[in-house]
C-alpha cells in the first residue's frame, strides 16, 4: 500500500482550513467553516432580519388593535341613546382588549428580561400599582392608547437590540451594575488580584488613555453582571463588540499603530476574561459539558489506536523524540488550567511546536502539514485533555478574533479543531482497517497489541498510562532476551556435539595410522666404554690444583 493511500483518511487539504467565504482567513467548525469576521457578518445579518420580523409583527399587532378600537368606538357612537344595551356588548370587548394588552405587555417584559436589567426591576411592581397603571391606561384617549401599545412596543424592541454602551454612559452602567449576581460578588482570587494590579501598572504608562481604558473595562465587566441570563452566543457577541469598539478607539488614538493596539488589547483581554472566566466558561445555557463527556468517552474507546494506524512519523524510542512527545502532552493538558483565551492558545502553539520538533528529529528533515495533523491526533488521543470541547468553545467565543484569523496561533488552533472533528468521525477506513477488525477493537474483544508478532509491541505502546507503556516495553525486551538466550543455548549444544564428533574422528584416524604403520621399539644403545674391561688400570683423571704464589 502506498503512502498516499495510507494517509487518505487523515490528510486535510490546507485550503479546507480557510474560510468558506474565500477571504483568506482561517475558518472554524464552530462557525460553520467561516472565520470570525465573516461569521459576525452573517450573525449580524440574521440578527437584523430577526429585528425586522419583530418590527413587522409589532406593526401588525398595532394595526389590529387600532382596527379593533375603531370598530368598538364606531359602534358606541352609533347608539348613544341606548347605553344600557351597548354596555353589555362593550364590556366583554373591553375585557378582551385589556387581556390582550396585558398579554402583549407581559411578552415584551419577558423578552426584555433577557436583555435589560431595568425591565426586570420594572416588572416587579406591586399588584396595586399595576392595577392603577391599568386603570390609567384604560382612561387614556385614542392617540395615547395607540402610542402606549404600538409605538411603545416598537421602542421596546429597539431597546432590546441596542447595545448597552450606546444607551448610556459608563457611569450609568457602573451604577446599574452594583447589584451583582453572587458569581460576580464573590471574593476575588489571588490570580484575579494579580492580573488587576498588572493591568493598572500597564495602563499607568499610557496616562490619560490608560485611565479611560480602565474605566471602560470596569464598566463593561459591571454591565456583564446584568447579562447572566443571556446565552453563550449573546455573551460572545457582547465581548466581541467591546473588543471591536475598543480596538477602533485605540487605532484612532495610536494613529494606526497596530503593534501598540495589539499590545494594549492583549492586556484588556487578559483583564476582562480573568474577571469573567467563572461566569462565561462552560455556561449552563450550553451543552458544552455534555460534549466534553462525549469526547472523553470517545477517546477512551480509541485507546487501542497505534502509531502505525495513524501513519505518525514519530519514533518514541529516540530519547529526544520521547521527551518532545511528553512535553506536547503536558502542554495540551495544561490548557485547561489557563483562564485567558490567549494563554490557552499559547499552550496549543507550544504543543504544536514540540510535535514539529519530534517529527523533525525522527525524519531528519522539516515536518510537513501532512505529518503534523496525524501526529496531533495521536497526541490528543494519548493526552485525552480535560474539558476539551469547552476550552475550544471558550477560545472561539471570547478570544480576540485577530488571533484566530491569522498567524501561527490561528493555524494551530484550526488544526486542533480538525483533529477533534477527525476523532469524532474516526472509522475503519481512516485507520486502514477492515470494518470487522474496527468493531472488534472498539468492543474490546481483541487488541492490536496482543498479536503474535512481538516486534510490533515496541512501536505500539499503550497510550493510556505511561506505567503500562513501560511495562509493555519491558516485556518486549524480556521476550527478545529470552529468544537470544535460547539461541545461545542451542548454539552451545551444537558446538558440544561437534566437539565430541571431532574427538571421535581424531581417535579413529590415529588408530588407523597405527594399524597401517606399526611402531617398532629398538634396544637401548650402550655407552662408549662399556666393553673396555681394562678401564680400571687407567690413571685417575686430572684434578685442578691451586698453586700458591
Amino acid at each position: 500500500m502506498s503512502q498516499r493511500s495510507e494517509r487518505r483518511g487523515i490528510h486535510v487539504d490546507q485550503s479546507e482550513l480557510l474560510c468558506k467565504k474565500g477571504c483568506g482567513y482561517y475558518g472554524n467548525a464552530a462557525w460553520q467553516g467561516l472565520c470570525s469576521k465573516c461569521w459576525r457578518e452573517e450573525y449580524q445579518r440574521a440578527r437584523q432580519k430577526q429585528i425586522q420580523d419583530d418590527w413587522a409583527l409589532a406593526e401588525k399587532l398595532q394595526r389590529e388593535e387600532e382596527a379593533a378600537y375603531a370598530s368598538s368606538h364606531g359602534s358606541q357612537s352609533q347608539s348613544p341613546a341606548q347605553p344600557s344595551q351597548s354596555q353589555p356588548s362593550l364590556t366583554p370587548f373591553s375585557k378582551f382588549e385589556e387581556k390582550k394588552t396585558n398579554e402583549k405587555t407581559r411578552k415584551v417584559t419577558t423578552v426584555k428580561k433577557f436583555f435589560s436589567p431595568s425591565s426586570r426591576t420594572a416588572s416587579k411592581k406591586v399588584p396595586c400599582e399595576r392595577e392603577r397603571d391599568e386603570e390609567r391606561e384604560r382612561g387614556e384617549k385614542f392617540q395615547g392608547r395607540r402610542e402606549s401599545h404600538g409605538e411603545t412596543l416598537l421602542r421596546d424592541l429597539r431597546g432590546i437590540f441596542t447595545p448597552n454602551w450606546e444607551m448610556g454612559s459608563p457611569t450609568e452602567e457602573s451604577h446599574e451594575g452594583k447589584s451583582h449576581s453572587p458569581s460576580f460578588t464573590r471574593q476575588p482570587s489571588l490570580e484575579t488580584d494579580r492580573v488587576s494590579r498588572d493591568f493598572v501598572d500597564f495602563l499607568k504608562n499610557l496616562q490619560k488613555p490608560g485611565r479611560e481604558i480602565h474605566k471602560q473595562s470596569r464598566a463593561f465587566i459591571e454591565s456583564m453582571a446584568n447579562k447572566k441570563d443571556l446565552g453563550a452566543d449573546e455573551l460572545s457577541e457582547c465581548v466581541q463588540d467591546f473588543y471591536q469598539n475598543m480596538s477602533d478607539r485605540l487605532m484612532t488614538h495610536f494613529k494606526g499603530s497596530s503593534e501598540k493596539v495589539e499590545r494594549v488589547m492583549d492586556q484588556v483581554e487578559k483583564y476582562i476574561m480573568t474577571r469573567l472566566y467563572k461566569s462565561v466558561f462552560c455556561p449552563e445555557t450550553t451543552d458544552d459539558e455534555k460534549k466534553d463527556l462525549a469526547t472523553q468517552h470517545r477517546i477512551r474507546a480509541l485507546h487501542w489506536v497505534t502509531i502505525q494506524m495513524l501513519c505518525v512519523p514519530v519514533d518514541e524510542e529516540i530519547p529526544e523524540v520521547a521527551d518532545s512527545v511528553v512535553k506536547a502532552i503536558t502542554d495540551i493538558i495544561e490548557m485547561d488550567s489557563k483562564r485567558v483565551p490567549r494563554d490557552k492558545l499559547a499552550c496549543i502553539t507550544s504543543c504544536s511546536k514540540h510535535i514539529f520538533n519530534a517529527i523533525k528529529v525522527t525524519k531528519k528533515e522539516p515536518a510537513s502539514a501532512d505529518d503534523f495533523l496525524p501526529t496531533l491526533i495521536y497526541i490528543v488521543l494519548k493526552a485525552n485533555p480535560p474539558r476539551l470541547q469547552s476550552n475550544i468553545q471558550y477560545i472561539t467565543r471570547f478570544c480576540n478574533p485577530s488571533r484566530l484569523m491569522t498567524g501561527e496561533d490561528g493555524y494551530y488552533f484550526t488544526n486542533l479543531c480538525c483533529a477533534v472533528a477527525f476523532i469524532e468521525k474516526l472509522d475503519a477506513q481512516s485507520l486502514n482497517l477492515s470494518p470487522e477488525d474496527f468493531e472488534r477493537y472498539m468492543s474490546g474483544q481483541v487488541s492490536p497489541r496482543r498479536q503474535d508478532d512481538p516486534g510490533s509491541w515496541t512501536h505500539s505502546a499503550p497510550n493510556v498510562n505511561p506505567v503500562i507503556s513501560q511495562i509493555h516495553h519491558t516485556l518486549d525486551l524480556l521476550t527478545c532476551l529470552e529468544k537470544r538466550q535460547q539461541q545461545v543455548l542451542d548454539g552451545a549444544l551444537t558446538m558440544q556435539a561437534e566437539l565430541h564428533d571431532w574427538q571421535d574422528g581424531v581417535a579413529r584416524e590415529v588408530q588407523d595410522i597405527l594399524e597401517k604403520f606399526p611402531l617398532e621399539i629398538k634396544p637401548r644403545a650402550s655407552a662408549i666404554d662399556a666393553e673396555n674391561v681394562e678401564s680400571d688400570r687407567l690413571p685417575p683423571p686430572l684434578q685442578p690444583q691451586v698453586f700458591a704464589g
